[in-house]
């Protein structure tokens, strides 16, 4: 089209795809209730409503896509526009209009499909408030957020959201950082802490200095990384498009052959009627409605019917770590005693410590401590430097709490006594600068994820699975090893997985599975993005499908459906096709006059549909997929 941008033009279809349907109805209210012939000669009244509707919403389309044509865009939309033209001609105004509606209707449905960008935007945007409650001297203040200075003290009351990333100064509590992390667990906050814009205070009031202004907080940087996810999502060619550009030029062929070598424009127009893209303009976009529908029975929404006909086209795959390959719960399972120090004292000031941890580990260990029965003490003087470990001071006693590459550069005196490396997640504890014990932790495989892995490879055609996480190297490559990937990348901001996927999405089509607001940006970026298991609104809506169940099994049926949607699609449209080109062929040599070929067009059309709706019914098996 050429007026107005994206939403307008997406709003004007609306409204023609709503002023044919209207028009429609009124010529046959008009026509087999009323005798209203006669009110323009040579038109019966109850053309009229037909002719407002090809007036302005069939000029509307035509026009745009002429500019189409003249820009290089060929495709059975344009094959549409000739049948609107040539149903003035011919004045079958109904035929006309009802091109009319499909076109429009169906540029509308698209659209709506496509609006995810701002959609998630929104969505992000809802999160955050308005507003900070500056406090001065005591006094307190609503300011607007975009006012709010490096240095000023912040009041976050019980249940709202960070404005600004900043350090605590008054107060103790807790925070909700899962929508970055993807870790859901509650992060203790006391002074000295850090918090993180985005992030939802629980029942206690803090007060926190700014650190970063708004437009620079961690918050801001994920919307920026989401806009410009959404402002590069790779452009699929539909498959109505891609069949319409074979389909359109073979039609006019026809046309124009018939008139030429006859002499005669009816055959021209009659050729036309019979090839309008009803196969193309409404069997492939019913049966993507019924597979949808399937889906939905399924506990899987597409929000992208675009997913359904290119999920079975992609050859690489990137899963995130926590909830999608593993439960998303580690688990402390062993706690180790080092140079006399006792594991329960070990694992008490750990707890205590770790409390006021952004890390996700950090609610593990406080399990741990609660199963034991503990009573975490109070930490003061608690710092976490990113990527340095976690320090605090707990009853007079110095804890930190690191890895073991980060003690082997600090500490090289202490490698001796360090326990044998393992598997999977370890954190190491010193006591006033005593290397005191270790714990251990694992976040399980899913029993299923080797199996799907295996399944993704032999039965889908994957040349290349990865595993993308901000999980630590240790515990990315352990599950990696559980699960049957190589190729790892861990301890990945979302701007890094984004870079990924943007990556991969350049040399073929490309699916990312993740959940966490973390991961949105990234299922944005993906041909396919597949949020897994209840995540938030926001990982909804830059997902181009949710599967509401935690099970790769629903993985696998999405593909069949996809897989199975495309099959039914193809048939649908190609067999139409043919029909039209036996019919067309027909309307060339003389044998089907205008009216005749509307009629055939309209049989041709109930039989699409009919086997278009085939897609709605469940087959005896979604899935070939053996979780044993």
């Amino acid at each position: 089209m050429s007026t107005g941008g994206p939403a307008r033009r997406h709003h004007t279809e609306e409204i023609i795809a709503f002023l044919a349907l209207a028009a429609i109805a009124v010529h046959l209210v008009l026509r087999f209730g009323l005798d209203l012939s006669g009110l323009v000669a040579g038109v019966g009244g109850w053309d009229i409503p037909l002719l407002v509707a090809l007036g302005i919403g069939g000029g509307y389309l035509v026009f745009g896509l002429a500019v189409g044509l003249f820009r290089g865009r060929f495709s059975s939309d344009l094959l549409a526009g000739i049948s609107i033209i040539t149903s003035v001609i011919l004045g079958e105004y109904l035929a006309g209009t009802l091109v009319v509606l499909m076109l429009s209707g169906g540029k509308a449905l698209e659209a709506y499909a496509a609006r995810r960008a701002s959609s998630v935007l929104d969505a992000l945007a809802r999160r955050m408030p308005s507003v900070a409650h500056r406090q001065v001297d005591g006094v307190m203040a609503d300011i607007p957020l975009d006012q709010v200075a490096i240095g000023d003290r912040i009041v976050i009351f019980p249940h709202e959201t960070c404005p600004v990333d900043g350090t605590v100064v008054e107060g103790h509590g807790t925070m909700d950082e899962s929508f970055l992390t993807g870790e859901p667990y509650l992060m203790s906050k006391t002074p000295g802490v850090p918090v993180i814009s985005g992030s939802i205070n629980a029942e206690s009031a803090l007060t926190i200095r700014a650190d970063r202004l708004a437009v620079d907080s961690r918050y801001a940087s994920i919307m920026l990384v989401m806009k410009e996810s959404e402002q590069r999502r790779p452009r699929l060619r539909r498959l109505g498009d891609q069949l319409g550009a074979v389909y359109t030029p073979v039609a006019i062929a026809i046309a124009l052959g018939a008139w030429i070598l006859t002499g005669e424009a009816t055959r021209f127009l009659g050729v036309l009627v019979v090839a309008t893209p009803c196969p193309l303009l409404i069997g492939i976009p019913v049966a993507v409605i019924s597979s949808i529908s399937l889906a939905a029975r399924r506990g899987i929404i597409i929000r992208d019917p675009a997913v359904l006909e290119t999920i079975d086209t992609c050859q690489t795959a990137l899963f995130d770590k926590t909830g999608t390959l593993t439960y998303g719960q580690p688990r402390v399972t062993e706690v180790l005693s080092i140079g006399g120090f006792d594991a329960r004292e070990v694992l008490g000031l750990t707890a205590s410590v770790e409390r006021y941890s952004r890390h996700p580990l950090a609610g593990a260990i406080q399990e741990k401590a609660r199963s034991e029965q503990m009573v975490m003490q109070e930490a003061t003087s608690v710092s976490e430097p990113p990527g340095e470990g976690l320090t605090g001071i707990v009853g007079g006693r110095t804890i930190r709490i690191t890895g073991r590459n980060l003690l082997a550069t600090e500490r090289p005196d202490l490698t001796p006594q360090l326990p044998a490396a393992t598997g999977g997640m370890e954190c190491l504890v010193l006591i006033d600068g005593a290397l005191a014990g270790a714990l251990r932790f694992r976040d399980e495989p899913r029993g299923d994820g080797a199996p799907f892995i295996r399944h993704l490879k032999a039965r889908h055609g994957f040349k290349k699975v990865m595993l993308v996480s901000g999980d630590r190297e240790s515990e990315v490559r352990y599950l990696a090893e559980k699960v049957g990937i190589t190729e790892i990348f861990s301890s990945q901001s979302p701007e890094q997985k984004v870079a990924l996927v943007r990556a991969e999405v350049a040399r073929g089509p490309t699916i990312f599975l993740g959940d966490g607001i973390n991961d949105a940006p990234a299922l944005a970026a993906a041909t396919v993005g597949i949020a897994f298991g209840q995540a938030s609104d926001v990982t909804s809506e830059a997902a181009g499908a949710v599967i509401l169940e935690s099970s790769l099994e629903r993985v696998d049926e999405l593909f069949h459906i996809g897989r199975r949607m495309r099959s039914i699609a193809l048939q649908t449209a190609i067999g139409g096709m043919a029909l039209s080109v036996i019919g067309m062929i027909l309307a060339a040599l003389g044998y089907l006059s205008p009216v005749a070929g509307a009629v055939a067009q309209e049989v041709i059309d109930v039989l699409a549909v009919l086997n278009a709706l085939r897609a709605a019914a469940a087959p005896g098996t979604l899935t070939d997929y053996d979780a044993g």
